[in-house]
């Protein structure tokens, strides 16, 4: 079982991954709290809200027309798990590669603490008081 500087450290780790993709990857969320809470804890790159561009389809179209690859970052509730699995099947159907292993791994950090990318910021902060407290 995780301690808290373990999965603090393991989403710093990510956090990392996410800003080696810049340049590469266009960063897929739900919307703008999630590039807000994503920015608060240092994430850098190309950021896309798909509810607000018109849904998964959109969204994956835009990432195939940059000519980049793609990282699905939505929420890892209900609703969330539908639209990462609308945009995989999009993606795929353009033959745009995707990573959403990091989606899966911060899910797996977090999901004692919050169900949504926007509390990214808030679960860091919680694991470090908790740390240092």
């Amino acid at each position: 079982m995780l301690d808290d500087a373990d999965r603090l450290e393991a989403l710093e780790a990510l956090i990392e991954e996410l800003n080696s993709l810049r340049g590469t990857h266009v960063i897929l969320v739900e919307g703008l709290k999630d590039v807000s809470a994503l920015t608060a804890v240092g994430v850098e790159g190309e950021f896309h809200c798909v509810q607000s561009s018109g849904g998964p389809v959109r969204a994956s179209e835009y990432v195939w027309r940059s000519g980049r690859m793609a990282v699905i970052l939505t929420d890892w509730d209900r609703r969330g798990g539908n639209l990462a699995h609308a945009l995989r099947d999009n993606l795929s159907s353009l033959g745009v590669r995707y990573d959403d292993r990091i989606r899966s791994d911060m899910a797996f950090l977090c999901r004692p603490y919050a169900k949504d990318v926007e509390s990214i910021d808030s679960v860091m902060a919680l694991l470090q008081n908790s740390i240092s407290g």
